[in-house]
């Protein structure tokens, strides 16, 4: 017996160092990986970056000659910025227009994931149809709504001809209208996203509780509730964070629509910064408002990082209680 527990030691250390071997060969690759996206982010946005900054802290102009030859003007332009009220009313707008395309494309995008995700005859055409929004180039979906949304127009001819009224929506001129025209095309373009996590969600799904229930004689509304959503719950808010995060970046459609208008009623975050940029052209409180609303992205991220950690320890918990179910 001893013989072969002293035979067995040097399989156990050759084991271990087979492990450690391994080990380091993912730590090298990974930091391969990583050193090449580190080298590119920082050789082509640290010069952008770099020059950015010397703006947010010069006082430059395009009409006041070189850019090298700008006064320094320490915090000024930032206090300048974060005291501005209609950057303050562009970031409220951007925010309930985030939010409003947001809630719009979870809840299209998950209701189309639960009717498709068991197979069924002819489903990959319907995915076809369901995902082609998405692969449609924005500027091209604006210009199509431009078309669509006149007040003669055929969505307009379509809604009175399903309500039995002349409806006549002045989608295109109400600066009420205006940003809820954009949401609607955000929305139909956006949708195909979160159908895709939610469908990728629900295909992953543990089958073991839900035939567990299903013997049990639940139903597929409590399945639904108390198994299927709580698993869910770090697929939804990634979900939600990754749309909202691109819906507050949102430009092409509100600015060939609308250019901020009418009035200011579509003016967000991007519009505002490009035309405080690119037609007041204020360089300088152009560069430090994207700094500003680089810190407000950034603590949004932060805020989503600590959700979707929470959200994993949760499910961690979770299963770890199964296993001992079972165990025990």
């Amino acid at each position: 017996m001893a013989t072969e527990a002293a035979a067995a030691i040097p399989g156990e250390i050759r084991a271990g160092k087979r492990e450690m071997t391994q080990a380091r060969a993912v730590r090298r690759f990974k930091w391969s990986v990583l050193s090449v996206f580190i080298a590119l982010m920082v050789g082509v946005l640290g010069p952008v970056l770099f020059l950015q900054l010397y703006f947010s802290f010069h006082d430059f102009s395009i009409y006041l000659g070189s850019w090298w030859d700008a006064e320094f003007a320490g915090l000024e332009i930032f206090e300048e910025v974060v005291t501005d009220p209609r950057l303050g009313i562009a970031i409220v707008r951007s925010v309930l227009f985030a939010a409003g395309s947001t809630l719009g494309c979870f809840v299209i995008g998950f209701g189309l994931a639960l009717l498709m995700y068991r197979p069924f005859r002819g489903q990959a055409l319907f995915y076809i149809v369901f995902i082609l929004p998405m692969l449609t180039v924005p500027i091209v979906i604006a210009y199509t709504g431009e078309m669509l949304l006149y007040q003669k127009g055929p969505l307009n001819d379509v809604l009175s001809w399903i309500s039995g009224q002349d409806v006549n929506v002045i989608w295109l001129a109400n600066a009420r209208m205006a940003l809820t025209t954009v949401m609607l095309l955000e929305i139909w373009n956006w949708v195909p996203f979160s159908f895709i996590i939610m469908i990728a969600g629900l295909a992953s799904l543990p089958k073991e509780p839900q035939e567990a229930a299903q013997i049990l004689g639940a139903s597929k509304w409590r399945i639904f509730l108390e198994i299927q959503l709580p698993l869910l719950r770090p697929v939804i808010i990634l979900a939600i964070i990754l749309r909202f995060l691109e819906a507050m970046a949102e430009f092409p459609k509100a600015w060939s629509l609308f250019q901020g208008g009418p009035g200011s009623a579509t003016e967000t975050i991007p519009i505002y910064l490009y035309i405080t940029t690119w037609q007041y052209f204020e360089v300088s409180k152009g560069a430090a408002m994207s700094y500003v609303v680089m810190m407000i992205m950034i603590a949004i991220v932060l805020a989503a990082i600590y959700f979707l950690r929470r959200e994993k320890r949760a499910l961690d918990e979770m299963y770890g209680a199964a296993d001992e179910d079972r165990a025990g």
